[in-house]
């Protein structure tokens, strides 16, 4: 008894140390891709657009947003190239964001059934196909009321043109809503949605990391 006692000790003496290591190790590391990331926007002459800050304010208070949410943060990013006006650029951004998102939640959806018929020896039903496009089509409409902006950067083209790119930061569990509307939505328009409803709903209710 007394050497369980004594171990459970040593668990709760060592766990801290462990924990407050790991912190160390995850700061040491955001500090450096904060240092890289800004060396390339200033390399590339990236400005931040629609925001009072500074760019470095942005994307430190980005990393802090995407660290306070943890394994539930997914930062989603949405590209608009070759644009005259700087609004139009920002909605085909956004545009982009969603779409992203979708195609990732489509892929994630369609490995992991794939991966479980395989498994017990089925075939995936060729609608599953039909149900896949209409999910990704879903997702990107139903998303974008999940993804909060964190900060946008803009680039000169020097040809009367710009470049943008727009930061989100998504919570996959806030997501799960606007997944689980697509697929109510997608299974209307699928038998084999339909068939395999539950087993399809748990995998969509699934945070997904992109790889």
């Amino acid at each position: 008894m007394k050497k369980i006692v004594l171990f459970i000790m040593a668990i709760c003496l060592i766990a801290p140390i462990t924990t407050d290591a790991q912190n160390k190790q995850l700061e040491k590391r955001l500090k450096q891709e904060y240092k890289t990331k800004m060396k390339e926007y200033k390399k590339d002459g990236w400005k931040l657009f629609g925001s009072s800050h500074s760019l470095d304010v942005a994307l430190l208070t980005h990393y802090d947003k995407l660290n306070s949410l943890g394994e539930d943060g997914r930062e989603v990013l949405g590209i608009a190239s070759r644009f005259k006006s700087k609004n139009v650029g920002k909605q085909m951004a956004i545009n982009n964001a969603c779409l992203t998102y979708a195609q990732q939640a489509g892929s994630h959806v369609k490995g992991r059934v794939i991966s479980d018929m395989a498994g017990d020896g089925v075939e995936a039903d060729e609608e599953f196909d039909h149900f896949y496009a209409a999910y990704e089509r879903l997702v990107e409409k139903e998303i974008k009321g999940e993804m909060s902006e964190s900060y946008s950067i803009i680039h000169n083209n020097e040809d009367g043109t710009f470049e943008m790119q727009v930061y989100f930061i998504v919570s996959e569990s806030a997501a799960t809503k606007a997944r689980i509307r697509a697929l109510e939505n997608a299974a209307k328009e699928s038998a084999a949605a339909q068939k395999y409803a539950e087993k399809v709903a748990d995998f969509v209710r699934e945070g997904f990391v992109t790889e």
